[in-house]
C-alpha cells in the first residue's frame, strides 16, 4: 500500500512533521470532517465546522465557538 493511501488527505504534508503526527492528525480530521455534529441550542445533528473553533448549525443558523476540532 502506497504512503498516500495509508496517510490520506495528510500526505499533503510530504515528508515533513513526521509519521506519528500525521497519523494524529488523520483521526482529527476523520472526526470533524466527515460527519456533522449535534447542535447544543437545537438538539439536532446538522453542526459544521467554519473554521479554527467557529461552528454554524445549519438546522437553527447560530454560529457558535468551541474547541478547534470538537464542539465541546
Amino acid at each position: 500500500m502506497s504512503h498516500t493511501k495509508l496517510l490520506g488527505p495528510v500526505a499533503r504534508f510530504g515528508s515533513r512533521y513526521g509519521k506519528g503526527i500525521k497519523e494524529n492528525l488523520v483521526e482529527i480530521e476523520k472526526k470533524y470532517r466527515n460527519k456533522k455534529l449535534k447542535c447544543p441550542f437545537c438538539n439536532n445533528i446538522s453542526v459544521k465546522r467554519l473554521s479554527y473553533g467557529i461552528w454554524y448549525c445549519t438546522h437553527c443558523g447560530k454560529k457558535f465557538t468551541g474547541k478547534a476540532y470538537s464542539i465541546q
